[in-house]
């Protein structure tokens, strides 16, 4: 069953990050609950996901201690979402000046704004995994060390200051999304590039192991119940439906009529295709690769899945079915191929 609206909600709450991929969702569906929202917009963003929702906009980046603390005032609860989502960056200090050091700030700003809970978005690349196809939960701990980009590490690293931060008064929740899937997908994510490229062709083989896929709009929704009934101090996977690469091409397939790529690519060619790729980028194009080796090296060959138990049984969180999330993310890319 469809998630319904979290009860409880705050009169006025704060969502940075409001104008991306998961935080317009998010953006959304608070004001459709009636809270009366903030958002924290870079100065030069335009925000267009953000339009027909009524919401006040304070212009302001991560690295602003002031502006944030201006942003909070008056609200009771903070959704912070503004974060980097990169495969790979030309300055890679940047990911961590933003993802850890800002979420520092963030929390170091509600204590001083008097706000009484920060919804951390976290991701699952901050949660262990497990050997084979074994799902990992909320207990499992981080291990991915030799396979760690600089996004997985940030996101590691910035749960752990967000949760170190409950405490005296100020109470901190992280939701860990799955890999999203829906509209809005601006950039593309490294997620809704696979499907766009599935879509398209240009992907025409796929790799082994598999991922585990969750529609956006059920991701926002879990962020207002974390809001409402989360446990102070503890987080919440955010994961819907564990599938293997070749799963989630039969059901892009499966949307628009076309044929999944046959040919899997083994391993190791994956992996040099990474490496050939982020060479190229970090010594010729200076643009983000398609892939990078660690990228490569956390996906394939592994299934990265997880256990939503805790989200559905302490939340009262629910998931759409695959087929719905991936038409979302399928009609997206039709209107705004990448």
């Amino acid at each position: 069953m469809p998630n319904r609206p979290a009860r409880g909600l705050p009169d006025k709450a704060l969502v940075t990050g409001a104008s991306g991929f998961i935080g317009s969702h998010v953006a959304r569906q608070l004001v459709e609950a009636g809270v009366d929202l903030r958002c924290l917009v870079l100065p030069n963003d335009r925000a267009l996901y953000l339009q027909g929702v009524d919401y006040e906009r304070v212009d302001g980046d991560l690295s602003d201690p002031d502006a944030l603390r201006d942003a909070m005032r008056g609200c009771e609860v903070v959704f912070h979402l503004a974060a980097i989502y990169a495969l790979w960056l030309p300055r890679r200090e940047e990911m961590f000046e933003v993802n850890v050091e800002g979420t520092v700030n963030v929390m170091r700003a509600a204590r001083a704004a008097g706000v009484r809970r920060v919804v951390h978005t976290s991701s699952t690349a901050a949660v262990g995994h497990r050997a084979g196809r074994d799902l990992s939960d909320e207990a499992t701990q981080f291990n991915d060390w030799s396979v760690a980009n600089d996004y997985i590490l940030s996101k590691y690293m910035s749960e752990l200051e967000a949760l170190s931060h409950h405490r005296d008064g100020l109470e901190v929740v992280a939701v860990n999304p799955g890999f999203p899937l829906g509209s809005n997908d601006r950039s593309p994510t490294p997620t809704g590039k696979l499907v766009a490229d599935l879509l398209t062709g240009r992907l025409p083989f796929i790799i082994e192991g598999g991922l585990n896929a969750v529609a956006v709009k059920d991701v926002a929704a879990g962020h207002l119940l974390a809001a409402t009934h989360a446990t102070p101090g503890q987080r919440y996977i955010l994961g819907g439906h564990n599938i293997t690469f070749r799963q989630l091409a039969e059901a892009i397939a499966a949307v628009t009529g076309g044929k999944p790529p046959r040919l899997a690519l083994p391993t190791s060619m994956v992996k040099a295709w990474g490496w050939v790729n982020e060479k190229w980028a970090a010594g010729v194009s200076k643009a983000e690769p398609s892939a990078t080796h660690k990228a490569a090296s956390y996906m394939a060959g592994r299934y990265v899945w997880f256990s939503n138990a805790k989200a559905r049984r302490d939340l009262g969180w629910s998931v759409s079915p695959l087929s719905e999330a991936v038409r979302a993310s399928v009609e997206w890319f039709r209107h705004f191929p990448v």
